[in-house]
């Protein structure tokens, strides 16, 4: 079948929705380019037949006018609408042709910083030349499990696929990754292996996952090296079977490896390398366990110092000798087995060394001293005679004798380097064998995954043999692959029921054939092998001569030494020189015989040697059957070439992949100057040529590229629908119904099982007509918005006019009446300025009148001043003679008052004393009558008797108390009295306070009779003094009393207060007595009943335990705790029974100081908890159930335990109870250990039970409804790669199941603590799950989901605070993930922007932020992508962030540290009863 070239070529029309129409004026497309390969452009004139020009628009500005043809018009291809690039999987965009692919690999490959991008059922691989954070453990995990296509693109998701396929179909599989050097295939390979090493760790001892990817640094070091494009080039190709057993665990690997170059150990371009081990061995040669070897350094040796450069920036090879030692050692290979394979590299290189001369007349010789042959027979244990010889000489067998023939100095170099290239291609062998060996492991292999790391399709400006054989290993895998592809898109037609039509693809089988077939190049080459003299010449034109009709043969015009071959990705020129030497590979037996008698190249050695063909076969142990049956040389005679091993080889490789389900990997290398994400288009289209890619596309675009399910084609074009449509319940017909009204051309879709599937272009027509009824829509509440708008402002206007009119019409009407008003206003000023002249004149008369007033009272005043002074004088008289008189009367009235207060005084006093002499006598009579009531009982009825005497003591105390506050009340009358009587001599010396004035005035106007007044004065003053004297002295009478009052209250409450505690110890005894009595009462009839030995009573400090046999202790364990439903002993029974029971069997084991009980117990306890624990490792009733006990019985054995720590809450009884006999601290962190086990078991089932829903629920669900935040991706899965799913999880299924947690902790009693640390736990495992999906989907990175997330979120805040669990800071844990959405959802535009998210984002790491920002994807046309520019921003802002990780996602499976507070139980162990539905008879309650 032919090949044809469309990704140029375009329709002349379209036909969308079965209309024919032309490239509109909106349209835009792409067209060639030199530098860029293709660019865009818009159509500024609508395109119609006949035209020759097609007028665009560049994306620079500048306009372009494009020929076209108008009898066969070829328009250049499409663009795909912006929101469908940057798709997972570019067989989902809408045109499928070559610049869409470019495009889209450069806008994920440089916007968004994604290397991985799903081509139907290949993995592109962009090589980012930069240090990635996506391949921890963590991802692994993450990709672990996760249908293909549900994450974004990556090679654990390939390396899943092929895992999960395995099993599922019972079917090998192989991954086949390919590439150019330098595109990452080693390290993709890599990754591939370590994630089988990850997700089915083997149950053996002998670490074979190690061993596997231990591998990898041994074949890096022998068979990498550095090559112009590729610092770390693989110059060979591996197949890698990874053996699993029946339970899909790595039970061993096998390796097997293709064309090796040689030519690379004796001859290295510029700034090329050797292979590494020899530079590792050189940076090590002054170690002493290499000095022996006599190495020197790399660029004195002529092997390793052709290139000239001899270092590689940043790969330090004397660390990279000791990874590769250490995996020898890693591997099992013996010291013995290390030093022999180094001795054969440092002899490799001293070979190298070897000087050759010139002898003349076609002689040659080496010099008998010449230290580096004679170090390289040393490390051989060689002959150097037999060497120098064979070397210099050949053997040629005539038919009667043998000549000796020497042979010039050209031919003995190349039998040099023949030697040192043969030496170094068996010691690789010999190397790969012993990993295998150390690689088997015991056991049977029942399946296997193989891991392809091949060279991809090669041309340089020259191409050799080694080109040659590369491409031909290449044209044979993409036929394998055209194949695979053409099935694949079978099988899904018919699994779909579609019409299955014929695919035109391009076959290569012609240019196999041109190679391998009878008569083919290889054919022809070994032919001319086998003539001494032929030479590449004579092979060449053997070519033109046999092969010059074939079409994919051609003769180069310039060159005779050159042919071109048409392969499937390019023409390339192959340079016929040293082809045949190469397929000879010769090298002459007498030196293969001098290596034969070697010391050192014994065993294995020789036989890689000997039997090379055969070793390589017998590597592969698994039978597989062709697809199609290999190509038999011609002669059996040629099957010891190069070219024929090759064949042979690949014969085999091809056969195993065919009997295997493939899986692709194409590794793309960006640019040539290794310059992190830089895109050369170039180069990279180049590449997709080469590799298959476009083929693939092209594929699927000659049917229906795009293929999307009823109900994302339903949940994306709802709007689309008209009112009846939508309304149908019939999703499936309802997109039937609307495809059909849309596209009105049949054979534009088809109707699938569970698909539409699309021609190209259908999809960017239903998005044009999406985004048409958007912008529709957009326009209408825009129109309705502007108009409420425009009718506001409208409305306010008219407001401001009709108030401005007001205004206007008011001041014309105040111009009419102006005049009016005008002389109204000059007749009231005239009348106002009168009436204020008259108030005026009114101010000034009444001050005058004023003044006149005061004037003549004045001077009546002092009138009136000198009248007074004369009355004055007369009264002073008069008022002297009244105060005498009066003073006499109220001195006799004193008198009489004195003696009354002192007979009172002395009557309170006999009062009081005879009150207190007859309250001693009482007192004395109530001690006598007591203390010979006491003499006169029992000791008990003593101490009783003595509490009676002590409350009729009190009694008489309070009847004591009552007569004194009689007596107090008494005296308060008393002093009432007083009171009064010092009223009345107030009274009585106010008159004599006037008396001793009217005495003055006296003294004044008589001299005489001052010396009477004196005298009386005198007299009068000393009664004055002891009236004072009186007065002070019944004060301190009134404050002695109403302190005794005081005092005598207080000790009435103090003796009010013992009474009622006597009283309550008195009732106490009473009933203890009570109790002993009826006690003594049984045993008494006890014995009189069986006359046996009475058994010692126990003491009553024995309350709240439980006794049982030594034989009954298993049945205890099995009752309860083996046989123990917890579902009946939390409805019936208070929680924390069991551990209750089982501490109070264990008090009565310290009563008894029965050690061996004791610990009997205590390990049957904990026994019996791990075996139930074990045996229920996913019920997590129980779990709960057991979680709760063993705190409680932990917190049990502390509260009883006696230390002083945990007595401080304890009651006096619970402190009576505790241990007396052992110390139980190591049964306690035994307990505590076993409780930790169980929390962890426990915090693992809810784990498992919740973490298939957390992402549907969270992510994928559309809590908001009518808000459809996802796009469809179109992604075509691999068949019987997915499981429908009937279970539908929500945000509402997470709640519901936390309620469920909840509510059976609560149930079963759970410290608060430990609830809230097992919700913290789960909101944890929650908020990391999300956030790890979220930075692996580039679907869910979008406004619209941010918004979903963040109503999620809402949904378990409001769960907490209906369960009242916010004080567990599990909100805490969900930070990251509400930033997360809240990055989602903010403006992503300004530097202000930049701030504010660096300054939120406290929660995310820098690698995070800017993977979100990366990985945004606009929904819809109206969203705008994030600029690289603002990422920068966002990555400097972010760069000196304190104390920020690298790690891309969180670590899932972390656990918070449980801890187990202290809470003492208020539960009296003496009141508890044990319930007969525990068949706990046969305990005792003490």
């Amino acid at each position: 079948m032919k090949r044809t070239h469309p990704p140029c070529r375009a329709a002349v029309t379209r036909r969308e929705g079965g209309v024919n129409r032309a490239k509109s004026a909106a349209g835009e497309l792409w067209i060639p380019d030199a530098e860029h390969v293709w660019k865009s452009a818009e159509i500024l004139k609508d395109f119609h037949f006949g035209d020759n020009i097609l007028e665009l628009l560049l994306e620079d500005g500048t306009e372009h006018h494009l020929p076209v043809d108008p009898s066969n018009p070829q328009l250049p291809p499409l663009r795909n609408p912006d929101i469908l690039v940057g798709e997972n999987d570019l067989t989902a965009l809408s045109y499928l042709h070559e610049p869409a692919v470019l495009h889209n690999l450069k806008v994920r490959f440089v916007e968004s910083r994604i290397i991985y991008t799903y081509c139907g059922i290949i993995l592109v691989a962009v090589n980012p030349y930069k240090q990635l954070h996506v391949y921890g453990d963590a991802i692994i995990h993450a990709y672990s499990g996760q249908n293909m296509g549900d994450m974004d693109p990556h090679i654990f998701a390939v390396a899943e696929e092929a895992y999960k396929q395995m099993p599922r179909n019972q079917k090998n599989q192989s991954i086949i990754v390919s590439g150019e050097s330098g595109a990452g295939k080693t390290v993709s390979a890599r990754y591939a292996m370590r994630y089988f090493a990850v997700v089915s760790k083997s149950g053996s001892k002998t670490n074979v996952e190690d061993k596997v990817l231990a591998s990898n640094p041994i074949t890096e070091a022998i068979g990498n090296a550095k090559t112009t494009r590729n610092d770390n080039s693989s110059r060979f190709g591996k197949y890698t079977e990874i053996g699993f057993d029946r339970r899909y665990r790595i039970i061993g690997a096998n390796m097997r490896t293709y064309l090796l170059e040689k030519s690379r150990v004796v001859f290295q371009a510029d700034n090329e390398r050797n292979y590494h081990i020899f530079y590792q061995m050189c940076s090590c040669a002054h170690l002493p366990e290499f000095e022996h070897l006599r190495l020197l350094a790399a660029d004195e040796f002529e092997y390793t110092s052709m290139g000239g450069d001899i270092r590689i920036e940043g790969v330090d090879d004397k660390k990279d000798m000791e990874e590769t030692r250490q995996t020898f050692s890693l591997l099992g290979l013996k010291e013995d087995f290390q030093s022999d394979v180094f001795k054969v590299l440092a002899a490799i290189l001293h070979l190298g060394n070897v000087e050759i001369r010139n002898s003349g007349d076609a002689h040659s010789s080496v010099p008998p001293g010449d230290p580096h042959l004679a170090a390289f027979c040393e490390l051989l244990s060689a002959s150097a005679e037999g060497l120098v010889r064979w070397l210099c000489h050949r053997r040629i067998v005539l038919v009667a004798e043998t000549v000796v023939k020497p042979v010039p100095k050209e031919r003995a170099v190349s039998a040099r380097d023949a030697l040192a290239k043969q030496i170094y291609a068996h010691l690789f062998d010999c190397i790969i064998k012993r990993i295998n060996t150390a690689l088997q492991v015991p056991g049977q292999q029942h399946a296997f995954i193989g891991v392809l790391d091949i060279y991809g399709f090669e041309t340089f400006d020259i191409n050799s043999f080694e080109q040659f054989c590369i491409n031909y290993a290449n044209e044979k895998l993409q036929q394998q692959f055209n194949l695979h592809v053409f099935k694949l898109e079978q099988e899904e037609y018919m699994r779909e029921d579609i019409p299955w039509t014929l695919i035109d693809f391009y076959d290569n089988q012609p240019v196999i054939d041109l190679i391998e077939a009878k008569m083919g190049i290889l054919d022809l080459l070994d032919e001319e092998c086998l003539f001494p003299q032929g030479t590449d010449q004579s092979w060449l034109q053997k070519l033109f001569n046999y092969l010059d009709a074939n079409p994919l043969f051609e003769k180069p015009r310039l060159s005779n030494e050159a042919f071109v071959i048409q392969h499937f990705a390019d023409k390339v020129e192959y340079q016929c020189t040293g082809f045949l030497e190469k397929n000879r590979d010769a090298l002459y037996e007498e030196l293969v015989d001098i290596l034969r008698d070697s010391k050192v190249i014994t065993g294995e050695y020789c036989a890689c040697i000997n039997d090379e063909k055969q070793s390589s076969v017998n590597s592969k142990g698994i039978k597989v059957r062709p697809a199609r049956p290999g190509v038999k040389a011609a002669n059996k005679q040629l099957r010891t070439s190069v070219g024929d091993k090759f064949c042979s080889s690949l014969s085999l490789l091809m056969e195993t992949l065919n009997a295997t389900t493939p899986h692709y990997v194409r590794c793309i290398k960006p640019n040539d100057v290794k310059l992190p994400f830089e895109y050369d288009s170039r180069r990279v289209v180049q590449q997709l040529r080469a590799c298959g890619v476009l083929e693939t596309i092209r594929i699927s675009a000659q049917s229906y590229p795009s293929r999307w399910t009823y109900i994302e084609f339903y949940s994306r074009y709802s709007i689309l629908m008209s009112n009846q449509e939508a309304i149908l319940s019939d999703k499936k017909q309802t997109c039937k119904n609307v495809l059909q009204r849309l596209i009105q051309d049949p054979n534009q879709y088809k109707f699938g099982r569970t698909k539409i599937f699309f021609r190209a272009g259908q999809v960017a027509y239903l998005e044009k007509l999406r985004l048409d009824r958007l912008r529709g829509a957009c326009a209408t509440i825009q129109k309705h918005v502007r108009g409420w708008c425009q009718r506001r402002k409208y409305l306010r206007m008219r407001a401001a006019a009709i108030i401005l009119q007001q205004y206007i019409r008011g001041k014309k009407s105040i111009r009419l009446e102006a005049l009016k008003q005008g002389w109204a206003t000059l007749v009231i000023q005239r009348y106002w300025r009168g009436y204020r002249m008259k108030q005026i004149f009114l101010v000034v008369r009444l001050a005058s009148i004023t003044i006149q007033a005061f004037t003549r009272g004045w001077m009546a005043r002092k009138r009136y001043k000198k009248v007074r002074e004369k009355a004055l004088i007369l009264q002073k008289y008069a008022r002297a003679w009244l105060a005498r008189r009066r003073f006499q009367t109220m001195r006799r009235a004193g008198r009489d008052a004195f003696r009354v207060t002192s007979a009172r005084a002395f009557h309170v006093e006999d009062v009081t004393k005879s009150l207190l002499s007859q309250q001693n006598k009482e007192n004395r009579g109530l001690m006598e009558r007591l203390t010979h009531l006491a003499s006169a009982n029992s000791h008990t009825v003593d101490r009783l008797q003595g509490l009676e005497a002590q409350l009729e003591k009190s009694n008489s105390q309070k009847a004591s108390v009552e007569a004194r506050e009689k007596k107090v009340k008494e005296d308060a009358s008393l002093v009432s009295l007083e009171v009064d009587c010092y009223r009345r001599l107030s009274l009585l010396y106010e008159p004599f306070e006037k008396q001793q004035l009217i005495l003055a005035t006296d003294n004044c106007t008589a001299p005489e009779g001052n010396r009477r007044s004196k005298a009386r004065k005198a007299e009068l003053g000393e009664k004055v003094g002891r009236f004072h004297q009186r007065e002070n002295r019944q004060k301190e009478l009134k404050e002695s009393h109403e302190t005794q009052v005081e005092g005598l209250n207080l000790k009435m409450d103090h003796l009010q207060n013992e009474n009622s505690k006597l009283q309550n110890l008195f009732q106490e005894k009473s009933n203890l007595n009570e109790n002993i009595r009826q006690e003594v009462a049984r045993l008494s009839s006890e014995n009189s009943v069986a006359e046996q030995t009475p058994t010692p009573a126990i003491p009553k400090d024995y309350l709240g335990m439980l006794e049982y046999k030594r034989e009954d202790e298993s049945k205890l364990i099995q009752n309860i705790i083996l046989d123990l439903k917890p579902k009946g002993v939390v409805v019936n029974v208070i929680p924390g029974l069991p551990a209750y029971i089982l501490f109070m069997c264990v008090r009565h084991a310290d009563y008894l100081n029965d050690e061996v009980k004791l610990k009997s117990l205590m390990s049957g306890i904990i026994s019996a908890v791990k075996k139930v624990i074990m045996s229920h490792r996913k019920d997590f009733e129980l779990l709960s159930f057991w979680l709760s006990n063993t705190y409680q019985l932990l917190n049990c054995l502390k509260q009883y335990s006696g230390e002083e720590e945990f007595l401080k809450q304890n009651t006096p009884r619970q402190k009576k109870n505790c241990l007396q006999n052992f110390d139980l601290s190591e049964h306690r962190q035994i307990f505590s250990d076993l409780a930790i086990q169980i929390y962890h078991q426990f915090v693992s089932v809810m784990e498992k039970t919740l973490t298939p829903a957390i992402v549907p629920a969270l992510l994928e669900h559309e809590s908001l409804q009518g808000f459809s935040s996802m796009k469809p991706t179109g992604f075509r899965k691999r068949s019987n790669s997915t499981c429908e799913d009937s279970e539908t999880h929500t945000i509402s299924s997470i709640v519901q199941q936390l309620s469920v947690f909840h509510s059976i902790m609560s149930q079963h009693g759970m410290e608060p603590g430990l609830i809230n640390q097992a919700v913290k736990q789960m909101f944890f495992l929650v908020g990391a799950t999300t956030l790890n999906n979220i930075m692996l989907r580039k679907d869910m990175c979008s406004c619209r989901k941010g918004m979903q997330i963040r109503c999620n979120i809402s949904y378990l805040e409001e769960w907490l605070k209906e369960k009242e669990l916010q004080s567990s800071h599990a909100i805490d844990t969900l930070q990251p993930l509400s930033q997360a959405a809240w990055l989602l959802q903010v403006n992503k535009s300004t530097d202000d922007d930049a701030k504010e998210i660096t300054d939120k984002c406290t929660e995310l790491n820098p690698v995070q932020i800017v993977k979100i920002l990366n990985s945004y994807t606009p929904i819809d046309d109206f969203e705008k992508r994030v600029t690289s520019s603002f990422v920068r921003k966002v990555q400097s802002l972010l760069h000196d962030r304190d104390g920020s990780t690298s790690q891309l996602m969180l670590d899932s499976d972390y656990r918070f540290q449980v801890t187990f507070p202290y809470r003492p139980s208020s539960q009296a162990l003496e009141l508890l009863q044990v319930p007969s539905s525990l068949h706990l008879g046969f305990l005792t309650r003490i």
